[in-house]
């Protein structure tokens, strides 16, 4: 895979004249080198289904009078860039009007998602039709025609439907359609025969091709779905509905997957769709650093005018990010990521288990577990139930992680192996209601009266003793068993408010004396009696992040990899191990996010500061460090190792820091 790819949307409606009219050749060339571009996907077919070329097997564009797909793809290889080839899979919105039959149906038969045709929007088409065949020889042609670099195909995710062919399908199978999850299993199986099908059409014609099927990434816990991509593609545009906490989450799951992956955000303010939207340089910078950071490459979305001119103003400003990866490629490559944590992801749990159902938002709950490691600066992948967890100091199970038979034992034989577990919330707790493992408390019920209070029993970084209040529910009754270490106690309001007894505003004040543990040590590892990362996630307390960093700190003790005390708390820190090149290399990724708008908010990047003299403390694992320098410089930075600790300084650093370890075994 490439390392700074476009993504070129071309969804261009019938009714829109002189398609592809300003093309140019050179024009193209020079905004691809202005954006130091090495791939861009082009497209054959987009959503509203018309085909950028001449074909057999669609309908080329109405406004379109030559071969635009194979002009691009001549005018990138010209240059030595590769062209992977775009097609809407999931819609086709030609194909739906003819054929409505073949569109994914909700219950009461209507399209889903979707106000039927008297409304503008796409209708999503269901694969366990003949709309498949279609498809396929699309597809085929594509490959026959043009020798792609790969194949994209788009919007693609598995979907409950009630179409006529899949009630028959379902019936004829057994499958229960009143229970939701045998309906998604059905899809899922759907879903891998188009897959296969594909993987079987592209091939007979060009065997190994890459193909991404955009199903927004590999779901945590459906490995299936995802081994069905050659690599992985993170659609996460953070000023869209993603967010800055989508890709460090999903990112850290590909890290386990042992495929190529990249992380995709876009040029625009917003997000796809949008025509004049622009986003700062320094937000496209931190983006793509923090891409690469995490051991991805990176493509940045793009929209192409109908006319087929490149927009110089969008190359210009991409090539202010892409001229920085491209400095820094020769320490980005061929690198496997560092993680003394696995964070049990709960919507990984929840997939694996159809049978159960989620307490909270599973994806709130694995963000909060996300920002608590990232703000604490701890390195960590995110794990499901097919993870082997040999090589993790600590395992986090957030909040909801209820232990079945098999997740038991294989927890047990971790603990055994000398691994540590943080449990919170109603995590760790076995089918009998008790602990599965010697965390260090006992658990008497779940706590009847709301708020709770959390006072240290330890010292923390940036807050002192007080009884600081726990607003989430539920939160657990635990008392000490003998020999645990209590790093926080609990204590309770005088009452609950309710209309015959309420205090000021909110909720009682604590009432004096302890009822308990809230956060304890023991054995086997630590348990946090409330659901500390859906707390984290909804309201970012801070003596939650405190609490925290004192547990993770004390349970991975003289094992923790890196520290870096002195950067901001938005910093992501990240460390690779370059094993070719026999080195290390950090990365620390900052800017300021701002948010704006008032009915739809956006977090913005514009104005970045350098960041000065952030001090880093790393275990060498055994080796020997020979020289520190910063990247891509090339500028020597002082270092002292004594046993098996490293320490440095990095200076000064503007967005994303660099420093290459290079070792000797």
């Amino acid at each position: 895979m490439r390392f700074r790819q476009i993504h070129l949307d071309f969804h261009t409606s019938e009714a829109v004249p002189g398609i592809g009219a300003d093309f140019d050749k050179r024009q193209f060339q020079d905004a691809l080198r202005a954006g130091h571009v090495d791939s861009i996907t082009v497209f054959s077919k987009c959503h509203h289904g018309w085909s950028y070329h001449p074909t057999d097997v669609n309908e080329m564009h109405p406004n379109l009078d030559f071969d635009l797909l194979r002009a691009q793809i001549d005018a990138a290889h010209e240059i030595g860039v590769k062209a992977p080839i775009y097609i809407s899979a999931g819609f086709d919105e030609k194909y739906a009007v003819e054929h409505p039959e073949d569109v994914i149906k909700e219950r009461n038969g209507a399209p889903r998602k979707s106000m039927g045709f008297l409304a503008p929007g796409y209708h999503t088409l269901c694969f366990n039709t003949k709309y498949l065949d279609t498809l396929i020889a699309q597809v085929k042609e594509v490959c026959e025609r043009y020798d792609p670099d790969g194949i994209f195909l788009d919007i693609v995710g598995p979907q409950p439907c009630f179409c006529n062919k899949c009630i028959a399908r379902m019936r004829a199978e057994g499958v229960d359609m009143d229970d939701d999850d045998a309906v998604m299993r059905f899809r899922d199986k759907i879903f891998l025969e188009y897959a296969d099908k594909i993987r079987e059409a592209v091939d007979s014609v060009k065997p190994g091709t890459p193909i991404f099927h955009n199903a927004g990434a590999t779901p945590r816990g459906k490995r299936k779905i995802g081994d069905a991509s050659s690599h992985n593609e993170i659609e996460s545009l953070p000023t869209s509905s993603w967010g800055y906490d989508n890709l460090p989450l999903i990112a850290r799951y590909a890290q386990s997957l042992d495929k190529e992956y990249l992380g995709m955000t876009g040029k625009f303010h917003t997000s796809w769709g949008e025509f004049g939207g622009y986003k700062h340089p320094n937000a496209l910078i931190y983006e793509t650093a923090l891409s690469v950071a995490l051991g991805g490459k990176c493509s940045i979305g793009d929209q192409l005018h109908p006319r087929g001119a490149m927009d110089r103003e969008t190359y210009r400003i991409i090539g202010e990010a892409y001229s920085r990866v491209e400095e820094r490629e020769p320490w980005l490559d061929k690198v496997t990521p560092i993680a003394d944590i696995a964070l049990y992801s709960y919507e990984g749990w929840l997939a694996s288990r159809p049978e159960q159902r989620a307490a909270v938002n599973a994806k709130l709950t694995d963000v909060g577990a996300m920002r608590l490691l990232c703000d604490g600066h701890y390195l960590f992948h995110v794990v499901d139930d097919e993870q082997d967890l040999t090589p993790y100091k600590l395992v986090v199970l957030p909040d909801n992680i209820i232990l079945d038979a098999a997740l038991k034992a294989k927890l047990e034989a971790y603990v055994a192996a000398g691994g540590k577990i943080l449990a919170t919330g109603r995590s760790a707790i076995g089918e009998d209601g008790e602990l599965a493992f010697e965390l260090g408390a006992k658990r008497l019920g779940e706590r009847a009266i709301y708020p709770a209070f959390a006072t240290p029993e330890v010292e923390l970084a940036d807050m002192g003793r007080a009884g600081y209040v726990i607003y989430e529910r539920p939160t657990q009754c635990v008392v000490a068993t003998e020999g645990a270490t209590v790093i926080a106690s609990a204590s309770e309001p005088y009452f609950e408010r309710t209309a015959e007894h309420f205090c000021s505003h909110r909720h009682a004040p604590e009432a004096p004396g302890c009822v308990g543990a809230m956060i304890t040590v023991g054995a086997a590892g630590a348990y946090m009696a409330f659901p500390a990362c859906y707390e984290y996630a909804n309201i970012g307390s801070q003596i939650v992040k405190q609490l925290w960093c004192a547990t993770v700190d004390r349970l991975l003790g003289e094992g923790k990899t890196v520290s870096t005390p002195t950067v901001p708390t938005q910093a992501s820190v990240t460390l690779m191990d370059q094993k070719d090149e026999s080195r290390f290399v950090l990365h620390v990724v900052y800017a300021p996010r701002n948010l704006k708008g008032n009915d739809r908010k956006v977090e913005v990047i514009e104005d970045c500061l350098p960041v000065y003299d952030t001090e880093v403390s790393l275990k060498m694992g055994g080796k020997r460090a020979l020289r520190v320098y910063s990247a891509p410089d090339g500028e020597e930075i002082v270092f002292e190792q004594k046993g098996d600790t490293l320490s440095f300084k990095i200076d000064k650093f503007l967005i994303h820091g660099m420093a290459v370890i290079d070792y000797a075994e």
